[in-house]
This record gives structure tokens, sequence and C-alpha cells, in this order.
């Protein structure tokens, strides 16, 4: 696995990542990290490997976006000095375009979006041992869609980055689309952005295959 005994992981996001976790930052027993899928990692983790002990710290927001997340990083991720980083931010940043579509303030272009997640990367990468990149993502398997296909191109610009700093990344919506194969997204999540237990483990699973997790069973 990437992450050594006794390295630290800070965790970052919007509210797939915040699930109720701790303030101010998410972290300890019970429901510290939150309930989501960076509760499940935790779990696996330490039920799997109980003799590596790794840090896990969680601050995801929820209703953040990438300038929203941009401005709150050296505070809630840079100052708490992990070796490593994962982030998944996006959705809101093509949401907002849909349920608030007259608020114009909250809506993020693609083009913004990269520049501010290139800042948030070049920011980072010098201080840390390296960073995990997480897509953004809608449980909606038509691709014809016009929030998924919004959300596509979000996902796109995550994979090119990841691809240009050689950047380990989780492609969320894959792994929803695999799974969609099987079961409709309400069985998951009844917006189809806030995963169940189930949506948190497929999301687990896959980051932690990522890193190179070894499972031991």
């Amino acid at each position: 696995m990437l992450m050594k005994d006794r390295e630290r992981i800070v965790f970052t996001g919007d509210s797939v990542t915040d699930f109720q976790r701790k303030r101010p930052v998410g972290e300890g027993l019970w429901e510290g990290v939150g309930t989501g899928y960076v509760r499940q990692i935790d779990t696996l983790m330490n039920a799997m490997h109980p003799e590596t002990v790794i840090r896990i710290s969680n601050t995801g927001v929820s209703g953040n976006n990438i300038l929203d997340l941009k401005a709150r990083w050296q505070q809630d991720v840079l100052d708490l000095k992990p070796d490593w980083v994962s982030m998944m931010i996006g959705i809101n940043d093509v949401w907002r375009k849909f349920d608030e579509p007259d608020i114009f303030e909250g809506h993020i272009s693609p083009e913004q979006y990269e520049a501010a997640y290139r800042e948030i990367i070049e920011q980072t990468l010098p201080k840390v041992k390296g960073m995990i990149l997480m897509t953004p993502y809608f449980m909606e398997p038509n691709k014809q869609d016009p929030m998924r296909a919004a959300m596509d191109v979000m996902g796109a610009i995550v994979k090119k980055l990841a691809e240009e700093y050689q950047l380990p990344c989780v492609d969320t919506q894959q792994v929803f689309d695999e799974y969609f194969k099987y079961r409709h997204p309400d069985y998951i999540a009844w917006d189809r952005v806030h995963p169940n237990q189930v949506g948190a483990m497929l999301l687990a699973r896959a980051w932690l295959n990522t890193v190179g997790f070894e499972w031991n069973i």
C-alpha cells in the first residue's frame, strides 16, 4: 500500500466526504471521520491491518465547490501536515447549475474548475508524499442526461490532471456505472449523489484498490 505505518491521510471535498464528520477536524473513534466512504476506509484499514496505524482525518464540507475548497485549503489541509491528501470535489460545481440556475455566481465553468484544481495540486505536491484524486460523479446511467454529461466533463478534467501529474486517480463514475448494470441508482442514493452504505463501500473499495491495499482474505 502507498501509505506506511504512522502516516496521515487527509480526506477532503464536499458533502460526500463530509458525511457528518466531527468538527473542526473529523478523526478519532466512533463517527469522528463521518459516516460515509471515509468511515469505510478507516474501518477496513483498522480491521484488516491492525499492525499498521494510519491517521485518517476528514475535512470535507457539505456544499463546497472547487473555489470554496481552494479558499480553505491552507487551514483545512496543509496546516494539518498530512503525508497524503485525497480529494473529491466537483459535484456542487455542476449541481448548482441545475438546482440554482438563476444564481450565476455559484456556477463554475470547466475552465475555472481546471485552473483552481491545478493550483491546488501544485500548491500541495511539494509538501506531501502524494495525492489521490477522485472524480466527481452523478448516479445516472444515461450519459445523455444533461447533468451526467456535465459531470463527465469535470471527471475528464480530473483524470487528465491525474495523468499529467502522475497521481493515482479513482474513477468513481466508472465504479457506479459498473454497479448500475445490475442495480438501479435508487438502491444507493435517492438523490443520485449522496450514497448509502452500499455506495460508500463501493467508493471505499475502489479507493483502497487504487492505493494498493492488501485485503488479506
